[in-house]
């Protein structure tokens, strides 16, 4: 039996070829967790389906966020206007000393809430605390890969609870939740550390979520004391060894990028365009990674260098941003920009064979968007609207794992007006920032 049809909407599909296109008057059958068939609206529906009328609406694959710190929305607005080096030591680091596990659960309920309206359906998060992470994904009825962060400074005994945290929800809420080992960077854990962190991953079946190479100092400041970029530190400490999801690649070199193609099969770049204005640390070579084989993906990264968890304004920067870098407009087209958005971002997760495509058998991740706004009009080119007219406002349904979790606008799993107050009752204590409390220190 049938269990949903998305009745007469538009369609975001490959086509016969595999290329993205838009079908028009289309409806989708969900049957269980899975798509089950994309047909030509008017066939007659099997008794007793739930109807969700799709007219007027663009059906695409939820969004996937491929790198986040999910709960540092409770600091958004905190640290504007200063250079990376100060935007860790004087301001993230030590605001982050402030957080307790309800803190960061609260923060993971309000980011969702923000994701979930945005048409975010899958989120790469690398935080603290991460079983109350977990614990507002379950609420949620989203999916989620989840990794606890950890610095060398907090020892192996640290490292162990990271391993311990994704041994434990490995496969989680019903397998929404997929888990990872979270080392944060090469410039803030050894090489020990890191050949550890491969270890437990090997052990526990999974991959590695890390930022590398995140901007051009990072890249020079380890050429000069080791001799070493830090891709090929990844490299000599066995990371590229197993799935492996790298934040940024801002300081990514030519030799790094030939050497990351070696590994594309299970390595994967996350991009977050905005954070990169902000803190002017240039740009992710995509078109080069690309080019290479190796997959790419949609980001934000914290809402503390991004201020928002909207992947739409995620890919119309990366579009713009790959033209203006080229100077060429013809660089990163439509269907490109829209490939990432959806099959790249879900091979960068490992995820490619389960979701990010419409077509049967893919699950149930679907979002409609509404392109009834002034915006969206004349019609002309719904791929078009996607990249560079869609908002986040525009989402007016999700489903995830074939359940309907926001229907009109309406959030049908978490009580927002609960969630805005209990982290409202917060702000003063979290914009509390002691320097000499910080959690860690940034030295490229």
């Amino acid at each position: 039996m049938t269990d949903t049809c998305i009745r007469d909407c538009n369609a975001l599909v490959p086509d016969a070829s595999g290329a993205l296109t838009v079908a028009r008057g289309q409806d989708i059958l969900v049957r269980g967790n899975r798509i089950a068939e994309i047909r030509p609206t008017g066939s007659p529906l099997e008794p007793g389906v739930t109807v969700l009328e799709g007219k007027r609406m663009l059906a695409m694959p939820g969004l996937i966020n491929t790198h986040a710190h999910v709960p540092m929305v409770l600091f958004r607005g905190l640290a504007e206007d200063v250079p990376i080096e100060r935007w860790f030591n004087e301001f993230i680091w030590p605001l982050e000393s402030n957080l307790t596990e309800a803190d960061v659960y609260w923060g993971a309920m309000l980011g969702l809430i923000e994701m979930i309206e945005g048409g975010v359906t899958t989120v790469a998060d690398h935080y603290f605390y991460m079983d109350q992470v977990a614990r507002a994904v379950e609420e949620a009825g989203t999916r989620a890969h989840l990794g606890q962060a950890v610095f060398a400074s907090r020892g192996y005994p640290a490292l162990a609870e990271t391993a311990a945290f994704a041994e434990r929800w490995k496969g989680g809420a019903g397998g929404r939740i997929t888990t990872c080992m979270a080392p944060h960077a090469p410039y803030t854990c050894d090489d020990g550390f890191l050949r550890a962190s491969v270890g437990h991953a090997n052990r526990l079946g999974i991959g590695i979520h890390i930022h590398a190479a995140e901007e051009m100092n990072q890249t020079n400041a380890s050429l000069e004391k080791r001799g070493l970029t830090p891709i090929q530190v990844l490299r000599d400490t066995g990371i590229l060894s197993v799935p492996t999801l790298i934040a940024h690649g801002c300081g990514l070199l030519p030799q790094d990028i030939e050497l990351l193609a070696k590994h594309r099969d299970h390595v994967g770049i996350a991009h977050a365009p905005k954070t990169y204005l902000k803190l002017a640390m240039g740009i992710t070579p995509i078109r080069a990674l690309r080019r290479a084989g190796v997959s790419v993906g949609l980001a934000t990264d914290g809402a503390v260098s991004n201020n928002t968890l909207d992947v739409f304004e995620s890919l119309r920067l990366m579009a713009m941003m790959q033209k203006h870098e080229a100077m060429d407009p013809e660089v990163m087209p439509i269907p490109e920009a829209l490939d990432i958005a959806t099959r790249g971002s879900a091979k960068t997760l490992g995820l490619g064979d389960r979701i990010g495509t419409l077509a049967p058998g893919y699950q149930a991740d679907i979002i409609l968007v509404d392109t009834r706004g002034a915006h969206w009009s004349p019609p002309h080119n719904l791929m078009a609207g996607l990249v560079y007219s869609a908002r986040a406002s525009d989402v007016d349904t999700v489903m995830v794992d074939g359940r309907v979790i926001l229907r009109e606008h309406r959030l049908l799993t978490l009580d927002k007006e609960r969630v805005l107050a209990e982290v409202a009752g917060t702000m003063e204590r979290m914009a509390q920032r002691v320097p000499e409390a910080r959690i860690q220190h940034y030295k490229p």
